[in-house]
């Protein structure tokens, strides 16, 4: 398993000095400040290279980039419209440029709007640390009362309904304000931001696109940019809705196991792959993540090694970012369902049998807590997921004689 850390660039609080005492040996990054759909040239591939290549002090810092994530998919290919079939030509001439860059791994996810939802990007817990959660009834509260969204009502329980009610009409304008900002929220440094006009535009122009839609898409993307990575050594792997259920009467195609097989089916090439991100699928209760694993792991690309605590036992329901070896997943059952990948591809042979896997979301603790990095992306508290993860692997790499994980 080869250990990685997401960085968002020049402006991300969390320095590449920092990852370098993390002791990590790769970097996940993107052009977040590209616009969607446009290409990415080689010489700004190469800036980010050489950004990431350097200490602040100017001295090499030995790390370079090696997880592109992401390569963002356009709202048009969602839609298949307007620009679509230019917007796919130039994510083919992107996956040139990081071949030649030397880059093999892209991640990509295809969620309608909006890439991830979170209530509250920094809820505190009884330890003082704070974290990113999703409350089902302030999400409710901001599509039926500050979206409007036109039978909203519909897509939840008469309780959650008439408690958003109550939630709504107690918040001020800025609590109103503020959670709409936390629902629409973008990553640092992005060239698109979303206000609530934007997201009942695209809302409409998906009333007509059923999840069947919506997967067929999916799979004409790939059919047309599949084919082209795998002539260039290259290894796509879509992420998860995060969360795995509809939102806002959108659809959603990549929230469960069948989900993943029917597009890895549909589009049967090596390079049509995964990213099993166990937070984002660790949301539902009925998704198995070790056994997603074990049954999905020749196509697993790259791996968010992550835990949520659910807060219910309902598909649609409330949860936040807990510790890594807290929440509901067995990390070390699935860490030790990633090792057992891993060695069937040494077996066989693959030169991809180091699997990429970065600690994703950490809560903020101690000095994050003062430093303001992106939700999420703390530098202490990812550096605390990321030791209790070595240690998981250092255990079951080298088990003590007698004792069986």
């Amino acid at each position: 398993m080869r250990q990685t850390w997401r960085w968002f660039g020049p402006r991300d609080l969390v320095s590449i000095d920092d990852m370098m005492q993390a002791g990590v040996e790769g970097v996940v990054s993107a052009l977040h400040h590209v616009p969607t759909g446009a290409v990415w040239t080689g010489d700004e591939v190469k800036k980010r290279q050489a950004e990431i290549g350097r200490m602040k002090d100017g001295n090499p810092s030995g790390l370079k980039w090696e997880v592109v994530e992401s390569l963002p998919v356009s709202e048009d290919i969602k839609k298949q419209k307007g620009s679509w079939r230019e917007h796919i030509a130039n994510y083919k001439t992107s996956l040139r440029v990081l071949r030649d860059a030397g880059i093999e791994v892209i991640c990509y996810n295809f969620m309608p709007v909006l890439d991830w939802t979170r209530t509250d990007l920094a809820w505190r817990l009884p330890n003082g640390a704070t974290c990113m959660r999703f409350d089902l009834n302030d999400f409710a509260a901001f599509d039926i009362h500050i979206l409007s969204r036109p039978g909203a009502v519909e897509n939840y329980p008469p309780e959650v309904v008439e408690d958003a009610k109550r939630r709504f009409e107690a918040m001020d304008d800025a609590a109103r304000q503020a959670l709409a900002r936390n629902v629409v929220f973008g990553l640092p440094g992005a060239a698109e931001h979303f206000t609530l006009e934007d997201v009942r535009g695209h809302l409409a122009e998906y009333a007509a696109i059923s999840e069947e839609r919506l997967r067929s898409h999916l799979i004409d993307f790939l059919g047309e940019v599949t084919p082209v990575a795998q002539d260039l050594g290259l290894r796509l792997c879509c992420h998860p809705d995060d969360p795995p259920f509809s939102l806002l009467g959108l659809p959603r195609v990549m929230s469960t196991e069948a989900d993943y097989r029917k597009v890895m089916e549909a589009v049967d090439l090596p390079a049509n792959g995964i990213t099993l991100c166990t937070g984002s699928l660790g949301a539902r209760p009925d998704n198995d993540l070790p056994g997603m694993m074990d049954r999905l792991g020749d196509r697993v690309h790259f791996l968010h090694l992550r835990n949520v605590q659910r807060q219910s036992g309902d598909i649609m329901g409330s949860f936040y970012e807990a510790e890594h070896l807290g929440g509901g997943t067995d990390m070390v059952a699935m860490i030790a369902a990633v090792l057992r990948e891993e060695s069937r591809r040494r077996t066989a042979g693959r030169s991809d049998c180091s699997i990429p896997f970065r600690p994703d979301h950490g809560q903020d603790i101690l000095d994050d807590l003062g430093r303001k990095a992106q939700p999420g992306y703390p530098a202490i508290g990812r550096l605390k997921g990321l030791a209790e993860l070595r240690g998981i692997m250092t255990a079951l790499q080298h088990p003590v004689e007698g004792i069986h994980p």
